[in-house]
């Protein structure tokens, strides 16, 4: 591995100096119009114009049995969340290091949200399964074998957030408490599009810090959806050609995209992602040579904040976002 990274990083040296003269490869890349334009600003968002694609709407919808039941477990820490919003009580929630509502201490615990324990969710009678999209599969698995209606839900962006919410105010009938937290991400998506009118929006790259590495986080990563939200370019889309929502970190690439600012994720140990950024830097020095650092805009996003979807937590971590790119 030493080996490696001494090769890479005489490579990253030469390249960086064969850029030193004439025009720079993120030069080019402006001059390619690979940054970022501030978007269009289209109608205006409001509860008839959401913005939320009416046909995954139906789909999810359409999950539900007709008759609302009573009795819910749910699996997921998100759409936990949002049914304590919506005052929607269930009788099984998952067990997670992450916040469950505290008005929901007194409910069971029914296991993680990827192996629930099957004991305690078949005594706890449940008319529905409600689980996050991406572990139906998981779920699915699980659960095989006992007669349980299921419902599944998006949980991974922003977008999913909103249509998710939707679904379940709609559903459980709570239209008051659904329309007061829409409004409001409404009201912001349109505050920060006008925010962003005639305004040239910075090139971004997203890292989130595990136990011992960084890796870079792409659009499909709920941080990624929030800067797709507003319009600013991520380059492990546009440079980096990353698929994955989590991908290692290739420096030579990263060095040619020279990002504008970079946004760290802690992972797991929160509050430790700063140290572990430094001790980065400290060993590789090719970090001091990017846009980004040069110009202090290195920030470490708050895990309470932006680690995990959250209904309540959007709206704050939209407006920080756009905070960095605007100041």
């Amino acid at each position: 591995m030493r080996k490696f990274l001494a090769v890479f990083l005489i490579s990253v040296v030469a390249l960086m100096t064969a850029c030193s003269s004439g025009m720079t490869e993120k030069d080019t890349k402006k001059e390619e119009g690979t940054k970022s334009e501030s978007p269009q600003v289209e109608d205006k968002l409001s509860l008839e114009n959401d913005g939320i694609d009416q046909a995954e709407f139906d789909e999810a919808l359409s999950q539900f049995p007709t008759e609302v039941p009573e009795r819910v477990i749910t699996t997921s820490v998100p759409l936990t969340e949002m049914l304590h919003v919506l005052g929607v009580t269930p009788v099984g929630v998952p067990t997670s290091t992450n916040p469950i509502p505290a008005d929901f201490d007194a409910i069971a615990r029914i296991g993680s949200p990827m192996q629930p324990d099957l004991e305690v969710v078949t005594d706890l009678t449940p008319d529905l399964v409600l689980g996050a999209e991406s572990l139906r599969s998981t779920l699915d698995k699980s659960l095989e074998g006992i007669d349980l209606a299921t419902a599944y839900l998006p949980t991974d962006s922003f977008d999913d957030l909103k249509l998710s919410f939707k679904a379940l105010g709609t559903y459980f009938n709570k239209t008051d408490e659904m329309n007061k937290v829409l409004s409001s991400l409404l009201d912001k998506e349109n505050e920060l599009k006008e925010q962003a009118k005639g305004k040239e929006l910075p090139s971004v790259m997203l890292m989130i810090g595990t136990a011992d590495s960084f890796m870079v986080m792409s659009e499909r990563s709920y941080v990624g959806s929030l800067v797709s939200k507003l319009g600013a370019d991520n380059i492990a889309t546009s440079v980096l050609k990353v698929t994955d929502t989590y991908s290692p970190i290739n420096m030579e690439d990263v060095v040619v995209a020279d990002p504008d600012i970079i946004l760290v994720l802690a992972s797991g140990d929160h509050g430790a992602s700063e140290d572990m950024f430094q001790k980065e830097v400290e060993s590789n020095d090719t970090w001091t040579k990017l846009s980004a650092y040069q110009n202090d805009n290195v920030h470490i996003l708050d895990y309470d904040v932006f680690g995990v979807t959250s209904i309540s937590n959007a709206e704050q971590a939209l407006t920080q976002i756009a905070n960095y790119f605007y100041e």
